[in-house]
């Protein structure tokens, strides 16, 4: 059998041809549906609402220490300052002793000059006026002069730092008033006859969440 030579294999009839004409490259790259957009959307939104509040209270507690150690040391401050000064050493404090012992502070903050400037303690509130600060007061001892102690006040404390800030502070404090729900109650009083001696859980069944709580300590 003779085999078919090139020009007879060359003139064959074509059956078929390669298309010249070039492929179209499907695209990998899609966009987002208008759904999966909204779905993404909506978990940031509550992972916003769940996170946010969470990490505001994890940065107050981390706080509360550096804020007791402010208070210690200028509660020792003005108990030395007191020395010998009579049966009503702290007769004429007002806020000026506070604010100059507090320039120095770790997490307390002063803000402003004089006496009208505000002391932040920043556990809550804005920090400025009746909002989230820290006053000072002439107090009385039972059976004393006027003036016989002092008392801080703390305003809008957040409830992340109620009753840690408390349960700091109890050792120095003669009395300790806590108002959250409602009126201030006292958990803690050494100038009375039974002393009422430390509660801690009744301290902390008066705080109430967000920044509605105010402390008051009084020292002699």
């Amino acid at each position: 059998m003779m085999k078919p030579s090139i020009e007879q294999l060359t003139n064959a009839p074509v059956f078929w041809k390669m298309s010249t004409r070039p492929r179209v490259k499907r695209s990998c790259e899609t966009g987002f549906s208008l759904v999966e957009v909204s779905i993404v959307t909506a978990l940031m939104v509550i992972l916003a609402i769940i996170g946010v509040p969470a990490l505001q209270a994890y940065v107050i507690e981390s706080k509360v220490p550096k804020v007791a150690a402010d208070m210690q040391r200028f509660v020792s401050r003005m108990k030395v300052a007191a020395l010998g000064g009579g049966l009503a050493p702290y007769a004429s404090v007002d806020q000026r002793a506070l604010i100059n012992g507090m320039r120095s502070a770790t997490v307390v903050t002063v803000q402003g000059e004089g006496q009208k400037a505000d002391v932040a303690h920043g556990l809550g509130g804005q920090g400025r006026g009746d909002n989230g600060t820290i006053t000072i007061l002439p107090d009385t001892v039972p059976g004393m002069s006027a003036g016989s102690a002092f008392r801080l006040m703390l305003t809008h404390v957040n409830h992340a730092a109620c009753p840690m800030l408390v349960t700091a502070m109890q050792r120095m404090a003669s009395v300790i008033t806590v108002a959250g729900h409602g009126a201030s109650v006292q958990v803690k009083n050494d100038l009375i006859n039974p002393a009422l001696s430390y509660q801690p859980v009744l301290a902390d069944a008066q705080c109430a969440r967000g920044d509605n709580n105010q402390f008051v300590f009084v020292f002699q």
